[in-house]
């Protein structure tokens, strides 16, 4: 189990690498279609197919440890390669990492060794081939409402003749993306249980060009995403998006089950937990820390608020405090020259 957790991490490593060499390429190239300048364009970026040719070799050892582990193992594994994006940021691109984001890491870090500690391996569960159909129905459903979702925020930014992409746009990519890589890791298992089971050999090639085919389209809404949107936010849903498909097609399409053992199976659910919360807050690092800091703004400036009108009576009694002294002084001269008059 450790071996496959281990190439999970590897291969999460090389694909988000090579986004970040990806996205930092995409700046200076035009966005991807299938014109051949811009294809062209694109193999020609030195920094563009460097992070290419990592995402690939990610994908490989992704599918080696598929073969290994179950997916709903793998594919929450494969959430803290925001961690490592987030590390690879700071050390390369010299991004500023506050506290939030170290916490998120940690919290990622922490789950992935929960995961690993409550993982175990599972007997096969017969699968039917038709599962696959059942499988390509669902993800079409999907896109249809995610692609009208993003069609309503399109037109609404052009009527409001907005030329940046709105966060809703970078999480609709982000969720198709993810969505597709996380098909693309279910189906990849798939071929490896029918081999297993004895089914026909060509199942299995079938099942990895078919998860290709996935991995290419994800990998399409991406680059679009990241290529007018925020990386952070785009890689984010993908991640989430990814955990969370993978984990649901591979309990209710593979038959995967949770660990028998009552420590194993709350080890892999609080895994699960420390790595979707790690995610999010890698992702909200900034805002919240804006929140926090305007928070703390308001807050010193409802204390000087409220220690104003103080100030401003203290002052107000030392100011009559002299006058105080020289009615003393002349009642105390009065009181003198009464006596002596007496006298």
């Amino acid at each position: 189990m450790w071996e496959s957790i281990l190439l999970t991490v590897a291969a999460t490593a090389g694909n988000n690498i090579g986004k970040i060499l990806q996205k930092k390429g995409t700046i200076i190239l035009p966005p991807l279609s299938f014109k051949l300048k811009v294809i062209r364009a694109y193999a020609l970026n030195k920094t563009w197919v460097i992070g290419f040719l990592m995402d690939i070799f990610g994908a490989l050892l992704m599918l080696r440890a598929l073969s290994l582990a179950p997916v709903s193992v793998i594919q929450p594994v494969s959430g803290c390669g925001l961690a490592i994006l987030s590390i690879f940021s700071h050390f390369y691109l010299k991004e500023v990492m506050n506290a939030v984001d170290w916490v998120g890491i940690t919290l990622a870090s922490i789950g992935t060794i929960g995961v690993g500690a409550g993982g175990e391996e599972q007997e096969a569960v017969a699968l039917s081939i038709f599962h696959i159909p059942w499988l390509a129905f669902v993800v079409f459903t999907l896109f249809i409402m995610l692609n009208g979702w993003l069609r309503i925020c399109k037109h609404q930014r052009r009527e409001q003749e907005m030329m940046e992409y709105d966060v809703v746009e970078e999480i609709i990519y982000g969720l198709e993306s993810g969505i597709l890589f996380g098909i693309s890791s279910v189906i990849s298992k798939m071929g490896f249980l029918f081999l297993e089971q004895g089914f026909h050999k060509l199942l299995v090639p079938m099942c990895i060009m078919i998860s290709m085919c996935c991995s290419g389209t994800g990998f399409y809404y991406q680059t679009r995403g990241l290529k007018h949107g925020r990386a952070i936010v785009v890689s984010t849903c993908a991640a989430v998006a990814s955990i969370l498909t993978g984990v649901l097609a591979g309990m209710l399409a593979l038959g995967e089950r949770l660990p028998s053992a009552p420590k194993a199976r709350l080890a892999l659910l609080l895994g699960w937990i420390l790595i979707i919360v790690g995610v999010i807050l890698l992702v909200g690092s900034t805002r919240l820390v804006r929140f926090l800091q305007c928070s703390s703004r308001r807050k010193r400036s409802n204390v000087d608020k409220n220690f104003g009108p103080r100030r401003s009576s203290s002052s107000r009694i030392r100011e009559t405090s002299p006058s105080a002294v020289i009615q003393a002084a002349t009642l105390n001269h009065l009181l003198s020259s009464s006596s002596k008059e007496k006298a």
